[in-house]
């Protein structure tokens, strides 16, 4: 795929004349947006923004699939404290 940019870093202005080759170049790498030189944003294809995304496992799948299973996980006592009373 040939492109007119050669690099994964555009300008603001450069950007907003040229979305269309911006967009087109996300397929291959994500694309910068700098505002006065300073890096602002960026854009992403949405296979990899998808994959960023990711779905988000339950607290219960993330202990299951921790990664030294091996570890006992050890939960502190639970404090035992004396009924409240309660003014009517």
């Amino acid at each position: 795929m040939s492109t007119l940019h050669e690099s994964d870093t555009w300008q603001l202005q450069e950007a907003k004349a040229m979305l269309s080759e911006v967009i087109k170049s996300t397929v291959s790498m994500p694309q910068i947006i700098t505002v006065r030189g300073v890096e602002a944003a960026v854009i992403l294809s949405m296979k990899d923004y998808r994959k960023l995304k990711g779905k988000k496992p339950s607290l219960i799948e993330a202990f299951k699939n921790r990664p030294y299973p091996e570890l006992e996980l050890e939960m502190p006592p639970r404090l035992v404290e004396e009924p409240r009373e309660i003014d009517w």
